[in-house]
């Protein structure tokens, strides 16, 4: 089968590739020591094969030794993994040859967590934080013939449990799924223990590659390409080359720039090295300078900047990176209407549209090129221009940045630290330091990295979320705990960014403001999770609309193909033990799917119908709530719903499944974050309709306003002609009482949409519906379907959709679909006698679509 768009990802994979830093002319990747390894349980001594980059879950699950933990209920069955210690090994021949370079370094991208490396008997690493590469020197270890590394990575519940027990104090980490937390102690990823959407999997193992690299003379360990200046006329740049030397001596530095396969020598100068660590700054100025935009504002231009050293032909080392020109200014600051939040890019403001990301597995190093390239790919057709890394995940991969940078999305980028207080002793404090100014030293030069937040949540946790009382802190206790907060928080973490990233924007938490209090709407970003957690229904989205909207979500299902991956046909029951195990949110969970589902519609008929409902309930209810966002400009300047992924398969908030397969919201949120956008709603009894335009440029347009019953009757029809729609704004355009339009007739029979029309072509629309689907009296239609021919070397085919009465909440489905074959469009509603064209991106031919193709809308769900 053709995958859908694989030459586009064959392409995106080509210049992730050309984009990436690469450094080190000698040996410029180092030799990759990422096959022949072996691991071992310590207590056991029985050797078997292990993958590397890998963990010892992965490990034990490809022999067979512990059942999938993502399948039925066993997650249980491997908790006694995270208990024990495990070791790794390899052995290798190096030669006498080899052995004469000046430097050999190992190189750990990523040891998890708590590591003793040994090389040859010799302990030469000990390492207690996932997040932070380790190079180190071992040349004087090596032997000429076989060398042996070997890891000992120490259980991560063993090696903190004493520091459980000596602490005065219970961290409120109420997401560490155990019963005794002990995440808030490890640099690990906090999601490995645990959280509301996913599976308590404490991983230990080489998360990230291992290479042994060698070199001679010298070697660029860093280059910040720092933007020191930018108008329209000149970017003043500077090129701060942090080297290593071996041997003193003078070198050259030569630094040139590439834009649009021209290649111009900057600069060349000589510099002189003393043994260690020297840095160099390299000023230097490009004369009308091309500017990288966020997606939608303008191109994603930039230089690829080369910066290398030399001894006096010979090329010793380099380093090459895609680079941006750009401002970005995160406002926040008291205005006349309370706090701002907003983000401005090369002057301009931009309303921020995208989700909160997380890690897309448990086990992070099975999650491939191919999935990010997917990943970016959906976020830039669904519209997107900011991501938010939240912080109780990880630092993610180099990749994830560059796609960031080519696709025009702005990443938004917590420290890891979410949802509890931590400790703040000198030695983590000193380790925090260490892991935030190794990432922020190699993320900060992308285009795409916005800002920096210190942790979520937790500064609202404080208070709001009643852990002084609920944990029973004496007044010492809570005071302390204080105290680290703000070391933490107000004062290690600032720090970094300041030395490291200065100019960039930080703030210690978010949210800033709380949801549960009207008046902090007028401050700063909020979570609001009155919907959902607070059990509101979804018009209160209408009503609590902050500056800057950066968590919010509902729950649903992940669909049929992905719920059989884990549940068989027994457990089609939402209080089943598979099911009640896949729902990480277990205080609200599937009672609260069920509860809203009951009072928006009608029962579901069976359990594949619960599915799809809850997945139209997700969907129309955060509709609702992007919409009011939208129109709300520039009051609220931003909306990043909860969550954009998942680590594993189960019932959550996300728009797309652990397999990438989309659920409804991803279409509803595609829709509703398109550059323009018409929106209807009833405010104060009457019928309104705003545009609203994310364009940087004004535009004409018709806006054609019609009622009409639901056989497709037309009742009311108004047309607005030769309207102005401003760039970046949003606007009321008409007004109207809901009695005009609805003439007494029962409102559950009356539809309300608003169609805009650009140059005589039908553009956005929107339906609007004066009832909740339940009190629709809708008949079941009779849908047509017909097959265009195969397009692109049959990536896609054209489907035409018809229907003979109102079709709500249409979903099409391929039987046994892979998650790359999808529709363009999809529970979609069609209005009676009204023909929808759009693309299916798969690989089979129209006679093999008919046959596999199911049809589903809303009253097919319904119990009759």
């Amino acid at each position: 089968m053709k995958y859908i768009g694989w030459s586009r990802i064959c392409i995106a994979l080509f210049f992730l590739t050309c984009f990436t830093k690469s450094i080190y002319a000698q040996d410029t990747s180092g030799n990759p020591l990422l096959s022949g390894w072996e691991f071992s349980r310590a207590d056991e001594g029985i050797w078997r094969p292990a993958t590397v980059p890998g963990t010892v879950h992965t490990d034990l699950l490809a022999l067979k030794l512990i059942p999938d933990p993502f399948v039925g209920t066993n997650e249980k069955a491997v908790q006694w993994v995270d208990k024990k210690d495990w070791l790794y090994r390899k052995k290798w021949n190096v030669t006498a040859a080899e052995l004469q370079y000046d430097v050999i370094e190992l190189d750990f991208k990523g040891l998890d967590t708590y590591a003793e490396v040994y090389l040859n008997n010799h302990l030469v690493l000990q390492s207690a934080n996932m997040f932070v590469e380790r190079v180190l020197n071992v040349k004087n270890r090596l032997v000429a013939g076989e060398n042996e590394l070997r890891i000992l990575f120490k259980s991560p519940v063993k090696h903190d449990m004493p520091k459980f027990l000596a602490d005065s104090v219970i961290y409120p980490a109420g997401n560490d799924a155990s019963d005794i937390p002990l995440s808030i102690y490890a640099r690990k990823a906090p999601y490995h223990y645990g959280w509301d959407w996913g599976p308590r999997l404490v991983t230990s193992g080489i998360w990230r590659p291992v290479y042994l690299r060698s070199w001679n003379k010298a070697t660029i360990r860093d280059v910040w390409w720092q933007q020191t200046k930018l108008d329209a006329t000149h970017a003043g740049m500077n090129a701060r080359v942090t080297l290593e030397a071996a041997t003193a001596g003078t070198y050259s530095m030569h630094i040139s720039r590439q834009l649009s396969g021209k290649t111009t020598v900057v600069t060349t100068l000589p510099v002189t090295l003393k043994k260690g660590i020297n840095t160099v700054n390299v000023p230097f100025t490009i004369r009308q300078p091309q500017l990288w935009w966020p997606a939608g504002m303008g191109e994603q231009t930039g230089y690829t900047f080369k910066a290398e050293l030399r001894s006096n032909r010979e090329t010793l080392a380099q380093q090459q990176e895609f680079i941006g020109l750009r401002t970005i200014e995160v406002v926040n600051k008291p205005d006349s209407l309370g706090e701002s939040f907003y983000v401005k890019v090369n002057g301009k403001p931009v309303f921020m549209k995208g989700a909160n990301y997380i890690p897309q597995d448990n086990f992070l190093p099975r999650v491939t090129e191919k999935q990010y390239q997917r990943l970016f790919e959906d976020m830039h057709s669904s519209g997107f221009n900011m991501v938010r890394v939240w912080g109780g995940g990880i630092y993610e991969e180099d990749k994830f940045y560059t796609l960031a940078d080519k696709m025009g999305i702005l990443v938004w980028q917590d420290f890891m630290f979410a949802c509890t207080l931590y400790p703040s002793d000198t030695a983590f404090l000193q380790n925090v330091k260490e892991e935030a100014a190794y990432n922020i030293r190699r993320l900060r030069n992308h285009p795409s990295l916005a800002l920096w937040c210190g942790n979520n949540e937790v500064a609202v946790a404080i208070k709001n979320w009643g852990w002084e009382n609920g944990y029973a802190y004496t007044e010492t206790q809570w005071n302390s705990l204080l105290k680290g907060y703000d070391a933490l928080f107000k004062e290690v973490l600032p720090q970094q960014v300041q030395e490291n990233d200065p100019g960039k924007f930080y703030f210690h938490s978010s949210p800033i403001s709380n949801w549960g209090k009207q008046e902090d709407f007028a401050k700063g970003d909020n979570h609001y999770w009155g919907v959902w957690h607070g059990m509101e229904w979804f018009e209160a989205f209408n009503t609590h609309v902050p500056r800057f909207m950066s968590e919010y979500g509902f729950q649903s299902f992940p669909g049929m193909e992905t719920i059989n991956t884990f549940a068989t046909k027994d457990d089609y029951d939402i209080f089943s033990n598979v099911m009640q195990g896949h729902q990480k949110s277990p205080a609200k969970g599937n009672t609260a799917i069920k509860t809203y589902m009951l009072h928006y519609y009608q029962a579901p008929k069976d359990f594949p119908s619960f599915v799809y409902l809850s997945q139209v309930l997700q969907a129309e209810g955060m509709k609702v709530a992007i919409e009011a966002h939208r129109r709300a400009m520039p009051y609220c300047m931003g909306t990043l719903y909860w969550q954009l992924n998942d680590c594993w398969p189960g019932a959550s908030w996300s728009g797309r499944d652990y397999y990438g397969r989309w659920k409804a919201l991803q279409y509803y949120v595609k829709e509703a974050f398109k550059p323009r956008l018409v929106s209807t709603v009833i405010e104060a009894g009457k019928l309104v309709t705003y545009i609203v335009s994310d364009e940087q440029t004004d535009r004409k347009a018709d806006l054609v306003l019609t009622a009409v019953d639901t056989g497709g009757k037309q009742l009311w029809q108004q047309t607005l002609k030769d309207i102005t729609i401003r760039a970046n704004t949003s606007k009321k355009f008409f007004t109207v009482d809901t009695a005009e339009i609805l003439q007494g007739k029962n409102p559950a029979t009356v539809i309300f949409h608003a169609q805009l029309r650009i140059d005589s072509k039908d553009m956005e629309r929107n339906i609007f519906y004066f009832t909740a689907a339940k009190d629709m009296r809708l008949e079941t239609p009779q849908i047509q379907v017909t097959f265009g021919k195969q397009q692109q070397q049959g990536e896609y085919v054209y489907v035409t959709i018809r229907s003979d009465k109102l079709a709500r909440n249409v979903y099409l489905n391929l039987e046994d679909a892979a998650p790359e074959e999808r529709f363009e469009e999809n529970y979609f509603d069609l209005l009676p006698g009204e023909n929808k064209t759009i693309r299916l991106y798969t690989g089979r031919n129209p006679v093999a679509i008919k046959a596999a193709l199911k049809i589903t809308s809303l009253v097919d769900s319904y119990k009759h």
